[in-house]
């Protein structure tokens, strides 16, 4: 299986379990790997038989702006949904960094790290 990559998509969501989160909302970071047979796009050169990763990305964009949800679990299946909606794409790697989590100690990151497939 092939793979497209999209990495450092960033949006500003109002998830969280924490009324500040919801009210003030923050950046949310979503990297992608779409797994997908991209021979017959290239033999042909023809982006309808692959997956317009410009068109995912705004939607991902989309994802994460939309419904408010508690947890990033959630919002990265969300994400892996929205993925797999598209014919060609067989398998994605979903990770939802949450740079700017409520934590009371220092830390670089939070994140999520989820893999869905059409079985």
């Amino acid at each position: 299986m092939d793979r497209v990559a999209l990495r450092g998509l960033r949006a500003r969501g109002h998830h969280g379990v924490f009324p500040k989160e919801r009210e003030e909302g923050q950046t949310f970071i979503v990297d992608l790997v779409l797994g997908l047979d991209t021979r017959p796009a290239a033999a042909d050169d023809d982006l309808s038989k692959t997956v317009h990763y410009g068109i995912v990305a705004e939607e991902v964009v989309d994802v994460v702006q939309g419904e408010p949800v508690d947890l990033i679990e959630t919002l990265a299946e969300r994400i892996a949904q929205q993925c797999l909606s598209h014919t060609g794409v067989q398998e994605v790697e979903v990770v939802v960094h949450k740079p700017d989590a409520p934590i009371t100690v220092p830390f670089d990151d939070v994140t999520i790290t989820i893999t869905r497939s059409r079985r």
